[in-house]
């Protein structure tokens, strides 16, 4: 039986990827091209310089990403794009790309949701079924909790109604003067820190609430370097390394936290027996060992993405698209990028072909 294979393209921040994927699983060919070092001087992403970086970067991707695996456009059976949420300069150049190959080739268009091929990132290069399943997507921008039936089946249960987690770490590592992106950096001074030496807040909102806040603890660290009032002097100049790393490791602990117990709230609440893991923050080896442990409590299975694909790539993409195209749910070339999930939905409705 032949293969089933989907070009995945990816630019929804600043990453601009493509990928080759096989029957949603295997992934032939993925290249993903960073644009770190343009953004660390800002500390963030800076949506105009993400866009034109992406118009440099994507023909080389692409023909990079075929050339690797040896095929043509003859050989794919669609073309994946990730369309919403996002930044929407930098979406519209992944968009524009995949509407004009899919019109050369005569190929189907498949419009894909970023946050949820962050779950198909989990079934990348793996065998085993993964549903019926809860689902934590945790990155820069989306902290999410989702009940999955299947691929294209997703209910959310909760998301951030603030900062998100990445957004959180981001924002700590410029409290505390480390390098962008905040994630990795936190994470490796976290490692000399106490976890205990400082009790950050953690917010749960309401009883049985399953939404994430996490401004609060962000703005508690500012707080603890700066003081109550604001008005007191910026401490970090002055902190020793341990002090700093005690400050990132019971920061990290506090979200950590939230994270774990609110997913397998979420778990208990639907019946759930396998947990899902992708997004960026996924990459922390603390969230993976901390929610492990508590999944081997509860007697739940844990899935994670492999740490390389929770950051934005265009395989999981592409492993999504063809859960699309099984369901006949292709889009017409009028598709337009979103920033958010209500924007996109209109959109959606009217260019898939249903």
């Amino acid at each position: 039986m032949s293969k089933t294979i989907i070009l995945g393209i990816e630019s929804s921040c600043d990453e601009t990827a493509a990928a080759l994927v096989a029957d949603g699983r295997e992934v032939i060919s993925s290249v993903v091209s960073s644009q770190i070092d343009l953004h660390q001087k800002y500390g963030g992403v800076v949506p105009e310089i993400a866009a034109r970086a992406h118009i440099e970067n994507i023909l080389p991707v692409l023909r990079e990403t075929f050339d690797n695996a040896g095929l043509t456009s003859k050989d794919i059976a669609a073309v994946a794009v990730a369309s919403y949420p996002g930044l929407t300069p930098a979406l519209l150049i992944g968009v524009t790309a995949a509407k004009t190959l899919a019109w050369a080739w005569q190929k189907p268009l498949l419009a894909v949701n970023h946050l949820h091929s962050h779950l198909q990132s989990v079934m990348l290069e793996q065998e085993e079924d993964c549903f019926p399943a809860v689902a934590l997507v945790v990155s820069g921008g989306h902290t999410s909790l989702y009940k999955c039936t299947s691929p294209v089946n997703l209910e959310l249960l909760g998301c951030t109604l603030d900062d998100a987690a990445g957004e959180a770490f981001d924002k700590v590592a410029a409290i505390l003067k480390l390098p962008y992106p905040g994630g990795p950096s936190i994470e490796k001074l976290a490692k000399s820190g106490d976890p205990k030496a400082i009790r950050f807040p953690r917010t749960w909102l309401e009883k049985g609430s399953l939404n994430f806040s996490f401004s609060g603890v962000k703005t508690a660290v500012l707080y603890h370097c700066r003081g109550q009032d604001m008005l007191g002097e910026d401490r970090v100049g002055s902190m020793s390394e341990k002090e700093k790393a005690d400050i990132a490791a019971s920061f990290q602990a506090a979200v950590i936290e939230v994270l774990v117990r609110k997913t397998l709230r979420a778990a208990e609440k639907i019946k759930a027996t396998t947990v899902l893991l992708g997004g960026g923050v996924a990459a922390n080896t603390t969230l993976r060992n901390e929610l492990q442990n508590k999944c081997l409590e509860a007697g739940l299975k844990l899935i994670g993405a492999e740490k390389k694909y929770c950051t934005d790539n265009a395989a999981m993409v592409a492993g999504l698209g063809y859960h699309l195209l099984k369901a006949g749910l292709t889009a017409e070339l009028s598709l337009e990028p979103a920033a958010s999930d209500n924007q996109a939905q209109d959109f959606i409705r009217k260019s898939r072909k249903l």
